[in-house]
């Protein structure tokens, strides 16, 4: 019985399939097909031209984003075998197929097939929707937080303009009672035309009583000698009414997707907030974006995964690294590991001690984070892989 494998290089519209034999020889050399019902009908009808039986066929397949999804599912239910392979497994086969390091979506299909071929099917079986639907809101959740920046960058900008002595009156301008005040009167002359006892009374009822009529006094008083601009006030006014609509709105939806990824997370005992530096706002996003653990081998492979390794640079036949990072893999994955190795410093002897060490040695701070990030990386590949909560220096040794 012959034994083909099929390989595909996805892509967002369009992917390209090589079919190779047994003995690696190419049978069928890119088949373009679109991702969609048509195209998977193209891609089995051009095989079945070929062979006619595909029963003995095995499939591999890089995951590209979300754009294999489609197709992987298509082909399951159709019950063909599928391997989906991280994308820096392939790259590093790569270079020992093709010497010249020719990079097209022919070539790979092919590189793909025969590294299917070489080191046989992996069990790819869909991650457990809880999982995806995990990565789907964390992430969603990161665009809202942007989002929120962004528009609080804006109201900072036009304040600055309109009514710089404003962000004297309250130690966070987007505190509750400061948006009120906001979205009620933000400009000097608006403050000037309400009435102190209305002022007063929107300082009491947001504050809880901790601002009342001496506050709405000094600000009507500051409000008269602001030394903001006196033109296009009032479109100022409007559009600062219009940005904090929009932040109350975007905050209100924080509330409800923190809400979804609290009751997906905890179905979900991946150990991770027994890890320094990572609280509750940040394991969702790492456990999500991680995965499946067993998708890497050894965790210099999730340390690349995370884009925190070092880059490399090849002259000739010499290959060195430098302090910089890669910065390739997924990006939530990397802002969630820095944002914990801050934290991380402030709270584990070890990891403190590593820090201090490479500031002494007259490391740069980022260069010294990077190597608590990969710390960080090592300790999370290993409670996961071995499904136990993170052990401290100072607990092992009471």
């Amino acid at each position: 019985m012959n034994h083909y494998f099929l390989g595909i290089d996805i892509a967002k519209t369009n992917h390209v399939a090589s079919l190779i034999g047994a003995d690696g020889s190419v049978v069928i050399r890119a088949i373009k097909f679109k991702n969609s019902n048509e195209g998977y009908t193209k891609l089995l009808n051009t095989i079945q031209n070929k062979l006619n039986d595909l029963s003995n066929i095995n499939i591999a397949m890089e995951a590209t984003g979300h754009y294999w999804l489609s197709l992987y599912s298509a082909l399951v239910d159709d019950g063909f075998n599928v391997s989906v392979y991280n994308p820096y497994q392939i790259k590093s086969y790569r270079g020992a197929y093709n010497n010249r390091k020719q990079k097209n979506d022919i070539i790979d299909s092919i590189i793909i097939a025969d590294y299917l071929r070489v080191f046989g099917m992996k069990d790819s079986k869909l991650p457990q929707e809880d999982l995806m639907a995990l990565k789907q809101f964390t992430r969603f959740r990161s665009n809202i937080v942007e989002n929120v920046s962004s528009i609080k960058v804006q109201v900072i900008g036009l304040l600055d303009k309109v009514f710089p002595e404003y962000k004297d009156f309250f130690c966070d301008v987007f505190g509750v009672t400061s948006k009120q005040i906001l979205l009620n009167c933000p400009t000097p002359d608006d403050i000037i035309r309400i009435s102190t006892t209305k002022l007063a009374n929107l300082l009491s009822k947001n504050s809880r009583g901790k601002f009342g009529k001496d506050d709405a006094l000094n600000m009507k008083e500051v409000a008269k000698s602001s030394f903001g601009i006196k033109f296009t006030t009032d479109a100022c006014s409007f559009e600062i009414k219009q940005l904090i609509n929009q932040v109350i709105f975007l905050e209100s939806q924080l509330e409800d997707v923190d809400k979804q990824i609290s009751e997906l997370y905890n179905k979900l005992d991946s150990h991770l907030l027994s890890v320094p530096g990572i609280g509750i706002k940040l394991a969702p996003t790492i456990l999500a974006e991680i995965g499946d653990i067993n998708n890497f081998d050894k965790p210099s492979k999730l340390i690349a995964f995370a884009g925190v390794d070092p880059s490399e640079n090849q002259s000739g036949n010499k290959l060195s690294t430098n302090n910089k990072l890669s910065k390739r893999g997924s990006p939530y994955l990397r802002h969630a590991i820095y944002t914990a190795s801050l934290v991380a410093i402030s709270n584990e002897p070890k990891l403190r001690s590593y820090y201090d060490k490479k500031i002494n040695e007259g490391k740069h701070h980022f260069v010294a984070l990077a190597g608590i990030s990969r710390k960080l990386l090592t300790i999370i590949y290993y409670i996961l892989k071995e499904d136990r909560d993170y052990i401290s220096y100072d607990e092992k040794h009471n």
